[in-house]
């Protein structure tokens, strides 16, 4: 899928974000191997806690139907849905995507309302720790 339209699908998904608390409305659009597409949005609880990123609702959809390969995200963010500037992964959602995806070629996606970035989950989530830390 051309990088335009992933920015664009996660553009989607961050208008359905429940962000009462922050205003900070965030969408991602994960694509797998196979060429599917999972979307997510942030979603907010008023003890702050429980709140669920955009990535990790995206990610946890995908594990929930049964895809484990992913290739690239695309993450967008703004106050109210407006995006004017970068909304980069928190290191929670850089852990969980060190969990499932190849950092030196999973590639992440953001767009700052004008210029579209992209990285490598190891540029973004150096010296990480994950699964081959405990043997697997």
């Amino acid at each position: 899928m051309d990088r335009q339209i992933l920015v664009n699908t996660a553009c989607d998904a961050m208008m359905k974000a429940y962000a009462p608390y922050s205003g900070f409305f965030v969408g991602a659009a994960l694509e797998c191997e196979n060429g599917k597409v999972y979307t997510g949005c942030n979603i907010e609880n008023s003890t702050f806690t429980p709140t669920n990123c955009a990535e990790r609702t995206a990610f946890f959809k995908a594990i929930s139907e049964g895809d484990r390969k992913f290739t690239r995200i695309a993450i967008v963010g703004g106050m109210g849905g407006v995006i004017d500037g970068v909304a980069a992964p928190c290191g929670v959602c850089r852990q969980v995507m060190k969990e499932f995806c190849d950092p030196d070629t999973f590639e992440i996606i953001l767009f700052d309302g004008k210029e579209i970035k992209s990285y490598l989950l190891c540029e973004l989530l150096p010296e990480s720790f994950g699964p081959e830390n405990l043997g697997k």
